[in-house]
């Protein structure tokens, strides 16, 4: 009896999810339903991915950086002038203006619009003093890991070696390299250096870009070593890294 009864739900429901799908309508191309003037969909949908930055994106100003301004027909303007941490400078004839996050170009219009109410149309040339130097950070499993300046080509086993190289508890197989998309957005990558190396073809070997971050995790002898004794790890837990 119990049997009948659940064969007869399972037909009941079989019936019930065919009789959905028949009304069910089947959908449209989101091309042959949008009208020209509706356009939240993809506007929300791109908001959600990340955009690609610029190509050979402009050096950005920011807090700290130095930069002579000058004036070619009007030399008593001349200054040098610092980046505070908020963001401002201050100007001789205009007070406090905020140039942080703004390219040279930009930075130049900023200062010509400024000076412009006191000065006819001037000519401002700005020339940047000390700046940010392009850098990479290298954290994780590394002898001396910390905050390296990055001089021309660099890649990312050239990076491990100027880190110190990998420790005792570097996994070499799984190197991560983050690298910066966009303000919101970062990329993620792995890379097994330790075949890059034994096979010695360093095809994939990427160059590092000024603000990327590789991070070489824990191996597995790492991650179970405080819980169980050394004696152990040799004769019980074979480790393939």
């Amino acid at each position: 009896m119990r049997k009948q009864i659940l064969l007869g739900m399972m037909t009941a429901l079989l019936a019930s999810a065919a009789l959905s799908a028949q009304t069910t309508p089947t959908p449209v191309s989101e091309k042959a339903t949008s009208s020209p003037a509706d356009t939240t969909a993809p506007a929300t949908t791109k908001a959600t991915e990340p955009q690609l930055e610029t190509r050979d994106p402009r050096y950005a100003i920011r807090a700290g950086d130095s930069f002579d301004v000058t004036f070619e027909l009007s030399p008593e303007f001349n200054q040098s002038v610092t980046v505070q941490p908020d963001g401002f400078i201050t100007l001789k004839g205009v007070g406090d203006v905020r140039v942080a996050g703004q390219t040279v170009p930009q930075l130049t219009k900023t200062l010509h619009d400024a000076y412009d109410k006191i000065l006819n149309d001037p000519l401002v040339v700005v020339v940047l003093k000390d700046f940010e130097k392009p850098y990479f950070t290298a954290g994780g499993q590394l002898n001396h890991p910390g905050r390296y300046e990055l001089r021309g080509d660099v890649t990312l086993t050239e990076a491990v070696a100027m880190a110190g190289g990998f420790n005792d508890n570097a996994r070499h197989s799984q190197v991560l390299l983050f690298r910066r998309v966009n303000d919101q957005w970062l990329e993620a990558k792995i890379f097994n250096v330790k075949h890059m190396l034994k096979e010695g073809d360093l095809h994939e070997d990427p160059v590092l870009k000024p603000g990327d971050m590789l991070f070489v995790p824990h191996n597995t002898l790492s991650k179970i070593k405080p819980f169980i004794p050394n004696s152990a790890v040799g004769g019980y837990f074979p480790i393939n890294y």
